[in-house]
């Protein structure tokens, strides 16, 4: 992959004993207990603005969950906002902190799609120790689940991050990414049993987590009416050369070969972007195919287009051509997707059930079947939505998902050994290598930092260290960072013109 990559996930928080009113203090004592070495509450808010909008505009406000506002007033809490957040950033480059009485957990940003993978699930396993410590302390059970739903009615997210030039006309982005994301789930969902909102008695269970939670095609909404396509404009890099795709309406996948295809397949359609290539149609209503084809018991998944019906698959494989008549033989990570890609897709539309080893919302459904037929029990009974939970368990010695790895019963990319790395080193060929390495050498004097800002002070001065234009491969920079004997060095080497001529080349290579 050749852009700036990162995946941030809301993680469904179980404390026994406590009830939803107790939820954000919950996760933020659970954070508080976080063992990892972390400059704390020093997350510096100031260049964000998730309010500004691709489209030209700033809304005025965002909504928010009338039940997430209701229970918020009925059960204030006693914490400053920045208590309320309990920012951490990590010496992996990573961020965890609270949002909205979720821990959440944001990778550091990520070149290669194997690496994205690696500190995907080093997140699971940073907030799994967080979680055994937390019930240590107060002898009650502590779980965590990495999906999208409490089966209640509330969502939470999983989101993705994709850096692209900003000279993309906003239109065409828009409109090719649109079709794209609205037919991706059919191998990226997680899977679910029934409906919320509105039953639908002839579908106990569906392809995608995030479906019924869609309510517009775009927009810049994350906590409510939440879109297909976001269109929030925060590049976390240097505004007038550079978006970022802020995807939201993707599901949290326990699969590494899910989230990697899902991942990779996304990035190559904005290669083809970048490259001028458009799909040249677009969906009628987005929000009611992507729910269509989540809830198609048949597995047709039709939907309807300027050009006529077509299935998802079709659609998908429009994208798929290009991709390969342009980028085949590009590096060995755009192979494996082009390959992967293509394998899913056919083995879509001729017999799903071999893909039941690396695509989530089938391996469940398989687990559900299983089950449903030993016990005489229907899909959609009460107690699959336990099962349906267990899966995201990331505890290993629990999750359904994880009794499939053991079993050898799920494909795997990532080994453990890259895992433990992730949990406590940075990507080297990142910027995130520099946020991880002021954590952990220089931790008393960060004043505040960011994604692409880091305020470093020392007695004599304050410096600030921009790293918003740092979005290229960093692997020789880096290099000679390790070697920095001191701060000082550190900050020159950062700010020499030596270093910003160097990494001029590398984005003109």
């Amino acid at each position: 992959m050749k852009r700036l990559l990162g995946i941030e996930t809301e993680y469904g928080l179980y404390v026994e004993g406590r009830g939803v009113a107790d939820q954000i203090l919950e996760s933020v004592n659970l954070l508080r207990c976080c063992p990892f070495p972390a400059v704390k509450e020093r997350w510096d808010y100031r260049l964000e603005d998730p309010r500004r909008d691709m489209r030209g505009f700033r809304v005025e406000h965002l909504a928010v969950d009338p039940q997430d506002a209701q229970i918020e007033r009925e059960h204030p809490i006693s914490l400053s906002e920045r208590e309320v957040r309990c920012d951490h950033v990590l010496t992996n480059g990573a961020r965890l902190y609270n949002d909205h009485a979720h821990p959440e957990y944001a990778t550091p940003e990520c070149r290669r799609l194997m690496d994205l993978i690696a500190y995907d699930k080093a997140g699971e396993r940073i907030l799994l120790t967080c979680a055994k410590a937390y019930q240590e302390k107060i002898g009650a059970t502590v779980k965590l689940y990495k999906n999208n739903t409490d089966h209640h009615g509330s969502s939470y997210g999983t989101h993705e991050s994709y850096l692209l030039r900003r000279e993309v006309p906003f239109d065409t982005l828009a409109s090719t990414m649109t079709p794209f994301l609205t037919t991706r789930l059919i191998y990226a969902g997680a899977g679910k049993v029934g409906v919320e909102g509105n039953p639908n008695p002839r579908t106990p269970y569906q392809i995608s987590q995030r479906a019924d939670f869609y309510m517009d095609t775009m927009n810049v909404e994350t906590l409510y009416r939440r879109p297909i396509f976001n269109t929030r404009d925060e590049p976390h890099a240097r505004m007038r050369d550079y978006r970022r795709l802020h995807v939201i309406c993707g599901d949290a996948n326990m699969s590494e070969y899910a989230t990697a295809l899902k991942v990779g397949t996304t990035a190559l359609v904005l290669d083809l972007l970048e490259d001028g290539w458009t799909p040249n149609l677009f969906i009628l209503n987005p929000v009611q195919a992507a729910q269509s084809i989540s809830r198609d018991p048949d597995g047709k998944w039709l939907v309807e287009t300027d050009s006529g019906v077509m299935s998802a698959i079709d659609l998908q494989r429009r994208y798929l051509h290009a991709a390969q008549q342009r980028f085949a033989g590009r590096d060995a990570e755009t192979d494996w997707t082009l390959r992967e890609w293509e394998n899913v897709l056919n083995l879509l539309e001729t017999d799903p059930e071999p893909l039941g080893d690396r695509i989530d919302w089938i391996a469940k459904r398989q687990l559900l079947s299983l089950f449903a037929e030993s016990e005489g029990v229907a899909l959609d009974d009460p107690a699959m939505i336990a099962l349906d939970l267990a899966y995201h368990d990331i505890d290993p010695r629990e999750g359904l998902y994880y009794a499939l790895v053991e079993q050898g019963r799920m494909q795997t990319l990532a080994n453990p050994e890259a895992v433990q790395y992730a949990m406590e080193h940075p990507p080297a060929d990142t910027r995130a290598a520099i946020r991880g390495w002021c954590v952990r050498r220089y931790p008393n004097q960060v004043d505040s930092l960011n994604w692409e800002r880091i305020i470093l002070r020392t007695e004599e001065q304050t410096v600030s260290l921009d790293l918003s234009q740092l979005t290229g491969d960093l692997r020789d920079l880096n290099r000679r960072l390790t070697a920095a004997t001191d701060i000082t060095e550190f900050v020159n080497l950062l700010q020499s013109p030596r270093r910003a001529s160097e990494h001029h080349k590398e984005e003109l290579r």
